[in-house]
């Protein structure tokens, strides 16, 4: 076993499975299996979920819309996503506990990182909703955040694509993918693997970023086991 506690970044997209927005059941139990067959394993599992699969405060606010009003909108969003992810889990007979970074206390705990650490030891998936609970911050700033804060060995970026490129493989057939690479060449390629508040944060706390196709099935699997899957980025 090569990681013993992971912080596992989904996008919101990546809930719409083949539909234009929303949540697919299907893509949804589909990352509960898989996730069940890592936690089998005694890997303890933290999650971070965007929202974008139903709002962007970032989209809101190009079209007028205030930052700060439509970022709110996103956390809300962040957790909705939450909410579905642990009924799949739960579904799968997981145990599962939703904190948030906003206080929503009569769906969600609030984030308390001895807590949120006493669940993973337990064996509970712990889905961490609310974004950092500040506008103007990604999901994936929280998911480095939350991740340094529970001591966790690496973050798991779960996207559509296979890894990192030289460029994006949907639009350059030519797109060379890397199977490892340092913080310093991804900023120095100019490189998209996260945006640079949260880039950074890894870089400066040495916290090794995977980047892998989540659609895969077994995927997740492979990769907490060792094998070469994705790209690594690390220092």
């Amino acid at each position: 076993m090569q990681y013993k506690r992971i912080l596992l970044k989904l996008s919101g997209e990546a809930l719409m499975g083949d539909l234009q927005y929303g949540i697919d059941p299907k893509r949804l139990r589909e990352y509960a299996e898989d996730i069940k067959a890592i936690t089998d394993k005694g890997i303890e599992v933290a999650i971070v979920i965007g929202g974008g699969n139903i709002f962007r405060g970032v989209a809101g606010a190009s079209k007028g819309m205030d930052r700060v009003q439509g970022d709110h909108m996103g956390m809300l969003a962040t957790v909705i996503n939450g909410l579905a992810l642990q009924g799949a889990l739960e579904d799968a007979g997981i145990p599962t506990r939703l904190q948030s970074a906003i206080k929503l206390n009569e769906i969600a705990e609030p984030f308390i990182k001895r807590k949120a650490v006493r669940h993973l030891e337990k064996g509970r998936v712990v889905i961490f909703g609310g974004g950092t609970g500040n506008p103007y911050f990604t999901t994936d700033s929280a998911a480095v955040l939350r991740a340094i804060e529970i001591n966790a060995d690496v973050i798991l970026k779960g996207t559509r694509v296979d890894g990192i490129y030289s460029s994006d493989p949907e639009k350059n057939t030519d797109a060379v993918k890397f199977d490892y690479i340092t913080f310093d060449d991804v900023l120095s390629k100019g490189l998209k693997v996260m945006d640079t508040t949260a880039f950074t944060l890894s870089q400066e706390n040495e916290l090794p970023i995977i980047v892998f196709d989540m659609n895969t099935r077994g995927n997740l699997m492979k990769v907490v086991m060792g094998e070469k899957i994705g790209t690594k980025v690390n220092v």
